[in-house]
C-alpha cells in the first residue's frame, strides 16, 4: 500500500510540473502574441499625425463632415508623402468611400471651440498592405517614406553685373525653409555665412558651374547635399542643380520665365517647384516594388523572449517588410512567415546587419 500511494503520489507531483510547465510556456505565448499583435498593427500601418480641421459651428454643423474631411487631408498628406508628384493626379481624387476602407483607426486630440468655430487635430493610421494594393491597382509605386537630413547650398549669381548675390542678401537662402508642407521628407541644412566660403564662389565665379563643392560641403558633416546654382537675368530664372543623394549623384536645369526672386509670389512658386523635384529625386531612390512579394520562413526559441523582441522589432524597422505572421509554435520553437518587398539578399543583409545571426536549415531560416 505504502509503495502505491508513493508512486501515485509521484504521478500527482509530475503532473503538478507538467500543468506549471505549460501554463508558464501558456502566459509567455499569450505575452508574445499580444506584443506581435500590437508592434504589428504598428508595422503594417501609415501614421498621419497632427492632421488640423477646422469647421462652422453653427445650426448645420455636422461631426461627420469634420471626420470626412480629416480622413481627406490624411489621405491627400500620405500620397504626397510616399508617391512622386507625376502620380498623384491618378488618384487625387480618390472617393471618399475607398479613403475610409484604406484606414484601420483614428484618434482625436485637442478639440476645442473658438468664436463660433470648431477645431480638432487627428492622427489616422492607414493599413500599410491595403494601400500598397490600392496603389498598385492604379499602376503606382509607393516609396519608403524616408526622411533625410542634407546640406543645402543656394549660390545667387545676377547674370547682368556678373556677380554673387551674398548670403543674407539671397532671397533664396533667406526664404528656403519658410516654405515646407508637413509631407517633405528632406530636412535642408543651410550653411552659416562664412568669409572664406564667400570668397571661394568670387574666386571661381567664371568657372561656377563646374566647382565640385567638395571643401564646403566636407565642413558640414555630410554626405548628401544639394547645390543650387541660380542666374537671375531680369524677368527670368536659370536653376542648376546638382545632386547628391544616397550614394547618387544627378545634375539638371530648370527655366524659370517671368520671375523674380524678388517678387514674393514668385520666390514662392519656384522654391516649392524646386523643392517637389528634389522631393520626387529621393522618393525614386526609395521605390518599393509592390509585385515582388518574398515569402521567407524564420524559426525562432520560443524561450528566449529577448530574441523574439528583438527579431519583432527589427521587422517593424524594415520598410520592405509588407507583412509578417505566426506560422505555428511549439514548446521549442515559434515560426513566422514574412512578405518582402525585394530581393533574397537584400533583406538578409539587412536582418544582419540589425544585430540577427542566421543559419539556414532547408527552407527555414533559424535566428540563432
Amino acid at each position: 500500500i505504502y509503495s502505491l500511494l508513493l508512486k501515485l503520489n509521484m504521478n500527482f507531483i509530475h503532473k503538478i510540473k507538467n500543468i506549471k510547465k505549460f501554463c508558464k510556456i501558456f502566459i509567455f505565448f499569450i505575452i508574445f502574441v499580444n506584443t506581435i499583435l500590437i508592434s504589428k498593427l504598428h508595422a503594417n500601418s501609415f501614421k498621419i499625425n497632427e492632421i488640423e480641421v477646422s469647421e462652422d459651428f453653427n445650426l448645420d454643423f455636422n461631426k461627420k463632415k469634420v471626420f470626412d474631411k480629416a480622413f481627406e487631408s490624411a489621405f491627400f498628406q500620405l500620397i504626397s508623402t510616399v508617391i512622386v508628384s507625376k502620380d498623384i493626379n491618378k488618384i487625387e481624387k480618390t472617393s471618399l468611400s475607398i479613403i475610409k476602407s484604406l484606414i484601420d483607426s483614428f484618434t482625436v486630440s485637442e478639440e476645442k471651440f473658438i468664436e463660433n468655430k470648431y477645431y480638432a487635430k487627428f492622427n489616422v493610421n492607414f493599413n500599410k498592405k491595403n494601400a500598397y494594393s490600392y496603389f498598385e491597382s492604379k499602376d503606382i509605386f509607393p516609396s519608403i517614406p524616408k526622411k533625410l537630413n542634407l546640406l543645402f547650398l543656394p549660390v545667387l549669381i545676377n547674370s547682368e553685373r556678373n556677380e554673387q548675390v551674398y548670403f543674407v542678401e539671397n532671397p533664396i537662402y533667406q526664404n528656403w525653409n519658410s516654405f515646407k508642407e508637413s509631407y517633405h521628407l528632406l530636412n535642408y541644412i543651410l550653411p552659416t555665412e562664412d568669409i572664406e566660403d564667400t570668397q571661394i564662389f568670387n574666386n571661381n565665379i567664371e568657372s561656377i558651374e563646374e566647382y565640385n563643392f567638395e571643401k564646403i560641403v566636407k565642413k558640414y558633416d555630410l554626405k548628401d547635399y544639394i547645390i543650387l546654382i541660380i542666374y537671375q537675368n531680369q524677368n527670368e530664372i536659370k536653376a542648376l542643380s546638382k545632386l547628391q543623394l544616397n550614394n547618387n549623384y544627378k545634375i539638371f536645369n530648370i527655366n524659370y520665365k517671368n520671375s523674380n526672386l524678388y517678387d514674393e509670389e514668385s520666390i514662392s512658386r519656384v522654391i516649392f517647384d524646386l523643392k517637389k523635384v528634389y522631393e520626387d529625386e529621393w522618393k525614386k531612390l526609395n521605390l518599393i516594388n509592390t509585385s515582388i512579394q518574398l515569402h521567407i520562413t524564420f524559426s525562432l526559441s520560443s524561450k528566449d523572449y529577448d530574441k523574439t523582441q528583438l527579431f519583432e522589432k527589427t521587422l517593424e524597422d524594415l520598410d520592405l517588410v509588407s507583412n509578417f505572421m505566426i506560422l505555428a509554435f511549439n514548446n521549442t520553437d515559434i515560426f513566422y512567415k514574412v512578405i518582402y518587398n525585394g530581393s533574397p539578399d537584400k533583406f538578409l543583409i539587412e536582418i544582419e546587419t540589425l544585430g540577427l545571426k542566421l543559419e539556414k536549415n532547408n527552407q527555414i531560416w533559424k535566428i540563432k
